[in-house]
């Protein structure tokens, strides 16, 4: 059971680490409002990871297909999500921590689950990682809630580290750099949900 704990959590944190749209909103929140906020946005994808993760052994075939037909919707909602966000960071002031309530933490915690729902493909990932990790066989119950636990701790682990480290250099470094990356994230959230419409766009023709 633990080694299925522990499998779970190198899975989580496989699909986690690479740094993509919201590993730049999880950088951008910390630099502008403080370690809560950014982890928030870690949360709310750890919880889509385990959702991912639960729908994979319990019978990815039937997910997938339930999933075809909300792949255009989710993928036009991912992209504008995307947007919304870069567009926010590039038109309001960096705020304090101190600032942010917890409405606001719900609320991204929320965005960002919304977010990492919207990608389908990413139970093709758990998919394959599943039968690399040799996971494919293991449907009993509390293999399953194992396995699902160890997923959600392991992408949760690499959100807390990264808004972590993020934050300790936040507080060290001038404010000007603080703006400047912020709004360099925020670029590069914009170009994330273009191309997430583009994609769905282009899907349609």
């Amino acid at each position: 059971m633990l080694l299925l704990f522990l499998k779970g959590a190198l899975l989580g944190v496989i699909i986690t680490a690479p740094l993509g749209p919201i590993g730049m909103l999880c950088i951008n929140r910390t630099l502008e409002r403080g370690f809560l906020a950014g982890f928030s946005c870690g949360f709310g994808t750890a919880v889509g990871d385990a959702s991912y993760a639960l729908a994979a052994v319990t019978g990815i075939a039937v997910f997938e297909e339930l999933m075809s037909a909300a792949t255009l919707p989710l993928a036009f909602g991912g992209g504008l999500l995307l947007l919304a966000f870069g567009y926010r960071g590039l038109t309001h002031d960096p705020v304090r921590a101190a600032d942010v309530r917890a409405g606001g933490l719900l609320g991204t915690t929320l965005a960002t689950f919304l977010l990492t729902i919207s990608n389908p493909a990413t139970i093709l990932s758990f998919g394959a990682l599943f039968a690399g990790f040799g996971l494919t066989e293991e449907t009993r119950r509390f293999s399953s809630a194992a396995i699902v636990a160890g997923v959600f701790c392991g992408s949760l682990g690499w959100w807390l580290f990264l808004s972590g480290t993020v934050n300790l250099a936040r507080g060290k470094l001038p404010k000007d750099f603080t703006t400047k990356v912020a709004r360099g994230t925020s670029h590069l959230l914009i170009l994330f949900g273009l191309l997430a419409l583009a994609s769905a766009v282009y899907s349609l023709l």
